[in-house]
């Protein structure tokens, strides 16, 4: 079977009412799309469809665990994902034109001559948007940060030294000022 239609879903043959799709999503689902900002993905996809007369509306359950870099210090840790998506799929006769006009990024349109749904896409998106935002190593039950110490004692040094620099900066411009002051 095909890697990729794995993720299609054969809607018209599916009566109407409620059904369920569970997937589990490693690193090799991400190849196609290239290089992520997170590896060691093991991610369970749970969709839920519900199939009505020209709509359907399909709900993405995403839980898992994927590796990440600290923001602060590159140390790889292992975060929790959890979130739902909501998309609602609507059957219409020009679905290119309609996708181009509809500014809600939770509706989809597809032709009525369509058969299979692909979620690939989708999948890989919802991942991505669980993903935090914001990834720290946290602290400990002192309250003292997991980061890697030596690391954050170089940024620390650093940033004395941008700090130095900068100051150095402000008062050759005082200087200037007066200067100029002083010759007007």
């Amino acid at each position: 079977m095909n890697r990729r239609r794995e993720f299609d879903i054969a809607f018209v043959g599916l009566k109407p009412g409620v059904h369920s799709f569970d997937y589990q999503i490693n690193d090799s689902f991400f190849a196609d799309y290239g290089i992520q900002d997170f590896n060691n993905s093991k991610v369970d996809v749970k969709v839920t469809l519900e199939k009505n007369t020209s709509l359907l509306l399909l709900k993405f359950d995403i839980s898992g665990k994927v590796d990440v870099a600290c923001d602060r210090c590159a140390n790889v840790i292992q975060k929790d994902l959890w979130d739902e998506f909501n998309m609602v799929v609507k059957m219409t006769d020009e679905p290119d034109i309609m996708n181009e006009q509809e500014d809600d990024p939770d509706i989809y349109y597809i032709g009525y001559n369509e058969s299979h749904l692909h979620l690939a896409d989708w999948i890989y998106e919802f991942i991505n948007l669980a993903v935090p935002g914001q990834k720290y190593c946290g602290e400990n039950e002192d309250d003292l940060s997991r980061c890697n110490a030596e690391v954050l004692q170089k940024l620390e040094q650093m940033k004395s030294s941008a700090q130095a620099v900068s100051s150095d900066i402000w008062k050759d411009l005082e200087k200037l000022k007066r200067d100029e002051d002083n010759n007007n």
